[in-house]
């Protein structure tokens, strides 16, 4: 299993620091968004 999740992140790691500057963007999203009823 573990030679497994090593390849497939040898695999993906072009595109890993992508795909995590879009998680860090959706979550920063949801915070924003959970925190605008207190803005008004």
């Amino acid at each position: 299993m573990f030679i497994e999740l090593k390849s497939a992140f040898e695999r993906s790691s072009a595109t890993l620091a992508g795909d995590m500057a879009g998680a860090v963007a959706l979550g920063l999203l949801l915070v924003i968004g959970l925190h605008l009823p207190d803005l008004f």
